[in-house]
């Protein structure tokens, strides 16, 4: 996702929230660690192990219990960034008091008591601080930029960072054990961890205080301050309760990080199961976090245009599965590999159902609703972790004989077993709760969605035409392909329409007149941006009034230019905002998507002298100096290369014949495909499936024009 990446961080608003927040996750991180760590060496015996690891955890759940839901209430009522600096700066203060109240105190029950007590706190604070970032982040990047933001705050979060945190309690606990000969390396480890807490949290009311005005939103308020908390509480539990998508959303997000919590929590005496010790413990929690990180990395390439209520759906599953999985695995190795799956299957649900809440729940209650998902997931996790330690560790492990031979059981494996059962029998009740294609063969939509081409609802056929684009620079001969095109398919008895952009509408004639004529009428040419508008109208009014028609009809509609264009010439020619001219475009057009974009590739320099060579003057855009017409082929090619499943690129200085063939080869799998015999034409080709963002992503790389590629 390096494009995309690139293209979020630019960001910058968003930029400085991401760079603080990890270093703050990372020094969390670090502390569960080193805490949960430390604790469960003080004592022996399994079954007190697994309690002073579990009591740890549940010393960080009891706020959550307590207050969470309340907390999302202070973040709709205040200015949340007022409210996130606040919060950041007691947590600094908190944090840094734990070491230096050991140092001062020579009582170790003092010590531990301010400890919890200093926990306690920092975690109630937490909780308001939490909801008042997730509802904020929405107001700094556009609404459909929502899934990629939230990968990389969320693989930064829970991918990166507890990785990192792992190494890096290792390590701090081998040099200290070194220096000090194996007394309190755990004890040193965990205090420098409270210390990096406590500054990462002071850097991040730095920031964002001063540097991310935008996390109040427009005015600072969300709620109406005449109501009582203990009424905007209520509100917020039940749009919760009242709103399906909601209600199935939060349950199975609690399902996945039950099941991840689960596999944490038995980590230790799983890993004894497999004749493995502190070592085997640390790859597993590694693992399962790796897996989480991969599954929030890569899981929305992989499943393409697939619903992201099914895909949801389908994570928990994974999840499910994997977890039974494990209390099976006779190996390491098969432990190792289930433990990737169920970190990749709750990272996937972690973020299309947080996308899906970012997108559906209003501004006004998203502090609330993020408080109750931030909360359920905490108290889940944790009391997994807890729970699970306490059960197995007191379970322990029994001899079965069965016909003479002798099978090893633990609580572990039967705790993970039931899980898996649990996990997956979620999955099955949440896809059928949340899937908005009732009907459809779920697997074959997952495949057809990775292959970019998605089945429709059965009560949704879509547009029962094919829509296909030609595209490139002056003189590519695009006008020749597109009639040779058209005669083939209507030999073999196909509708065609031709069209194209702009000027194919009474009023597209007259914006082409003002767009290309080389002296617009007044002596007067417009303006980059108002060419930009001037596209965009033309557009909206002939996909309204053309190209939809044509398609609902069944025809194929085969068009001269379409969103690439502006994006190419606009974009990169005039550098404009690719991301803006995208969204525009995208707006005007309802998502309307082409099932084959033909690009026809040419060298500028030479597509410039066939123009000259027909005899006609230039207009406006081939006038245009050389360098634009460089920045514009470069463009077209990025948004090909980002998009191969819809392009075809083809070389324009073949025979034109030769050309020809090679669409036609490329349309004819098209039509088969989407026009099943004993069926009518379904060719879907047109169906809205939100590619315009697939190149709004890839656009953004060519801010900067003197790095375009030049051909």
């Amino acid at each position: 996702m390096t494009g995309e990446t690139g293209s979020i961080l630019r960001i910058r608003p968003f930029r400085r929230l991401w760079i603080v927040l990890g270093a703050a996750a990372l020094g969390d991180w670090l502390g569960l660690l080193a805490t949960a760590t430390f604790a469960s060496a003080q004592v022996s015996g399994s079954a007190a192990k697994g309690l002073a690891f579990g009591s740890v955890i549940a010393v960080r759940l009891l706020p959550a219990l307590v207050l969470g839901p309340v907390a999302g209430v202070l973040a709709d009522r205040f200015d949340r960034r007022f409210t996130m600096v606040i919060c950041d700066l007691l947590r600094f203060v908190l944090f840094a008091s734990i070491p230096l109240a050991a140092l001062q105190a020579d009582n170790p029950a003092v010590k531990i008591g301010w400890a919890a007590v200093a926990t306690f706190l920092i975690e109630t604070i937490t909780l308001i601080w939490i909801p008042a970032k997730e509802a904020a982040v929405p107001n700094l990047v556009p609404k459909r930029r929502l899934e990629e933001v939230n990968q990389l705050t969320l693989i930064t979060t829970y991918g990166i960072t507890p990785v990192l945190a792992a190494l890096g309690l290792a390590g701090l606990n081998q040099i200290f054990e070194t220096a000090t000969g194996g007394g309190a390396g755990g004890t040193e480890a965990a205090t420098i961890a409270l210390y990096f807490n406590a500054l990462s949290r002071l850097a991040t009311a730095i920031v964002v205080f001063f540097g991310i005005r935008e996390i109040s939103g427009r005015d600072g308020q969300h709620v109406r301050p005449e109501e009582s908390i203990l009424r905007q509480f209520a509100d917020g539990w039940r749009y919760v309760a009242r709103t399906p998508l909601v209600r199935g959303l939060v349950l199975g997000i609690l399902g996945a990080f039950a099941a991840g919590g689960l596999v944490i929590g038995t980590a230790q005496f799983y890993a004894k199961s497999l004749s493995g010790g502190d070592s085997t413990f640390y790859l597993l929690f590694g693992l399962i976090f790796i897996g989480l990180g991969l599954g929030i990395a890569l899981g929305p390439r992989l499943v393409g245009a697939l619903s992201r209520r099914r895909w949801f759906g389908l994570s928990i599953g994974l999840a499910g599965v994997s977890v039974g999985l494990l209390s099976v695995a006779p190996h390491l190795s098969i432990a190792a590999f289930g433990t990737l799956l169920v970190g990749s299957g709750a990272g996937m649900a972690f973020l299309s159902g947080t996308t899906l809440l970012g997108g559906e729940v209003e501004d006004e209650v998203r502090g609330r609703v993020f408080a109750f998902v931030q909360t359920s997931v905490r108290v889940v996790l944790m009391l997994a972790i807890a729970m699970s330690g306490v059960l197995v560790g007191a379970g322990g492990s029994r001899e079965v004989h069965v016909f003479g031979a002798t099978v090893a059981i633990s609580a572990t494996r039967v705790l993970l077993f039931v899980a898996g059962v649990f996990g997956t029998l979620a999955a099955v009740w949440a896809l059928r709760q949340m899937d908005d294609k009732p009907g459809v063969p779920v697997f074959r939509d997952v495949w057809a969605s990775m292959r970019g081409r998605p089945l429709p609802p059965l009560d949704e056929a879509g547009p029962a035409g094919l829509f296909v684009v030609f595209e490139g620079g002056e003189g590519a001969g695009k006008s020749t392909q597109i009639a040779l095109l058209a005669d083939r398919l209507r030999e073999q008895g196909r509708p065609v329409l031709v069209t194209r952009e702009p000027g194919a509408t009474p009023m597209g004639v007259r914006i082409r007149k003002l767009l290309l004529d080389a002296h617009s009428e007044g002596g007067e040419a417009p303006t980059p941006r108002a060419e930009a508008l001037l596209y965009a109208a033309d557009r909206a009014h002939h996909v309204a009034d053309v190209v939809r028609p044509a398609l609902d009809r069944g025809e194929v509609v085969i068009c001269d230019r379409y969103v690439d264009s502006s994006l190419a010439y606009q974009g990169a020619g005039r550098t404009l905002s690719r991301e803006e001219l995208a969204e525009l475009s995208d707006w005007a057009t309802e998502g309307l998507t082409p099932a084959l974009t033909v690009l026809l590739d040419l060298d500028p320099r030479i597509g410039l002298d066939r123009v000259a060579a027909r005899g006609r003057g230039h207009d406006r855009l081939e006038s245009e100096a050389i360098s634009f017409h460089d920045r514009v082929r470069g463009a077209y090619l990025e948004l090909a290369k980002a998009a191969p499943e819809r392009y075809l690129v083809l070389d324009a200085t073949l025979p034109p014949s030769a050309i020809a063939d090679d669409v036609a080869v490329r349309v004819a799998d098209l039509l088969p495909a989407l026009a099943p015999a004993g069926e009518p034409p379904n060719f879907r080709g047109a169906e809205p499936v939100g590619r315009v963002d697939d190149l709004t992503e890839l656009t953004a790389e060519l801010a900067d024009p003197a790095g375009a590629v030049q051909r």
